[in-house]
């Protein structure tokens, strides 16, 4: 089970859904943490694409690569963190609603810490990401809907 779940209702085609959240350039127009990110594979993603993506807690930023480890679309896909002292794991699901006219998208997310990370993922990482994982949803929801 995920360390962190969250759940929203969105009023787009799962489609349009999944084009959105698997393009990694928008990351950073729905998600407060999210600096930058980019493919380093070049696009369109595919199972084994690498992505870098640098975000920031607090004043410090921390660049990590993720790594596509599932994709099916528009159903679901899932990134693996490849390094740094605290490796997120996160798997999106898109259920389609009221004929495929809105979205239900499930969010999964957990960490792993390597090193002082192991300290750092608990304490620090986990709260700051369950506290804002509601507002990036919100915020994801307001950008496709509007």
């Amino acid at each position: 089970m995920s360390a962190i779940r969250e759940s929203i209702d969105i009023s787009r085609s799962p489609d349009d859904v999944f084009d959105y959240m698997t393009d990694p350039t928008h990351l950073p127009e729905w998600q407060s943490s999210a600096v930058s990110a980019r493919p380093l594979d070049g696009a369109p993603l595919h199972v084994g694409s690498k992505v870098r993506v640098t975000r920031r807690m607090g004043k410090r930023r921390f660049p990590m690569t993720m790594e596509v480890k599932e994709l099916d679309p528009p159903r679901s896909w899932r990134l693996r963190g490849l390094d740094g002292p605290v490796r997120g794991d996160v798997r999106g699901t898109i259920e389609p609603l009221d004929g495929g006219r809105r979205s239900r998208v499930t969010l999964d997310l957990d960490f792993e810490g390597h090193g002082i990370g192991r300290v750092i993922a608990p304490l620090v990482v986990k709260p700051y990401a369950r506290k804002e994982m509601p507002r990036n949803e919100e915020k994801l929801k307001h950008l496709l809907e509007h």
